[in-house]
């Protein structure tokens, strides 16, 4: 079974299992936009269509879940400059993806970050580790030095895939 979670806002989640599609939560500006207001149906390209991705993705029970940033709930970028903080806050919101699906950070056994600055990424994921995996995790685990992420501001992003 192929479930695709979308957050068309970051407040906002629809699931997707076939052709149809529920809303799970609203209370955006985009959603009176779009008449809304009691959460009801609402066109899921509204934001995704915008990026062409879904946040994350359930193949039996596999999760593969996309690029996450250091945003916080209203979309604003988290730890400017900082690399540590903005490590975490990306861990941080692939919680919020994977629980979703019930899954938590420890059911992680690959992980890509792509990150903009490989030394201080490397000090970063040390302090990451013992914080968000309470330990030493052992999962699969590349780390690739980029150019830039979407916004100049980002220093990571981090993919991971789940098996639940």
């Amino acid at each position: 079974m192929l479930v695709n979670l979308r957050f068309t806002h970051l407040n906002r989640l629809i699931t997707q299992e076939g052709n149809s599609i529920s809303l799970l939560r609203c209370n955006s500006k985009q959603d009176k936009k779009y008449g809304n207001q009691q959460g009801g149906q609402i066109p899921w390209n509204v934001r995704e269509k915008e990026y062409g991705y879904s946040q994350a993705v359930k193949v039996d029970n596999t999760i593969y879940v996309s690029g996450q940033v250091s945003h916080d709930d209203k979309g604003n970028i988290v730890g400017r400059g900082d690399m540590q903080v903005q490590m975490r806050q990306a861990y941080a919101n692939i919680e919020k993806v994977l629980a979703q699906y019930g899954a938590t950070i420890d059911n992680i056994v690959d992980e890509v970050p792509f990150v903009t600055d490989m030394e201080a990424a490397f000090a970063a994921r040390v302090k990451c580790q013992q914080e968000v995996f309470s330990g030493n995790p052992v999962l699969a685990s590349t780390i690739v030095q980029i150019q830039r992420l979407a916004f100049p501001e980002l220093m990571v992003e981090m993919r991971c895939i789940c098996r639940v």
